[in-house]
């Protein structure tokens, strides 16, 4: 299989965003900081309210871009959070295939990831890698 340079697919929308999604992040990772669903201790923090957990998001991400290249496929995934997603917020989750090289046997791509806030602002940024087999294996 080989791909072309552009997105990777349609943009995937989510939102808005509930509390709710944060605490069923938090029990499935164990991360259960209280900023992320304890108003009150996300205001003595110096927040307005709670906020996502970022990995959730991030990980939203990643099975967009293995839904659409493979999950066998990824080589790198790196990301940088750049803002807070907030109870609310709509996230559109983006992938550009930015360069594609043929190594033999797959396209290895470098993909551009981002989560955006409905406002324009990016939530999550950073690049995926990953080397796409030019022969699709027989099940």
């Amino acid at each position: 299989m080989s791909r072309a340079l552009g997105p990777v697919g349609p943009p995937l929308v989510e939102g808005p965003l509930t509390v709710t999604d944060f605490v069923r992040y938090q029990g499935a990772s164990g991360d259960m900081n209280p900023i992320h669903h304890d108003t009150a201790f996300a205001q003595a923090a110096g927040f307005p309210s709670v906020f996502a957990v970022g990995m959730r998001q991030a990980g939203v991400l990643a099975a967009y871009l293995g839904e659409h290249l493979g999950p066998d496929n990824v080589r790198r995934f790196d990301v940088q959070f750049r803002a807070i997603a907030w109870p609310g917020d709509t996230i559109t989750y983006t992938g550009e295939i930015v360069a594609a090289e043929d190594t033999g046997a797959h396209t290895v791509c470098t993909v551009e990831v981002r989560a955006t806030r409905q406002t324009g602002e990016i939530h999550l940024a950073g690049t995926a890698v990953f080397a796409i087999p030019k022969v699709t294996p027989q099940l």
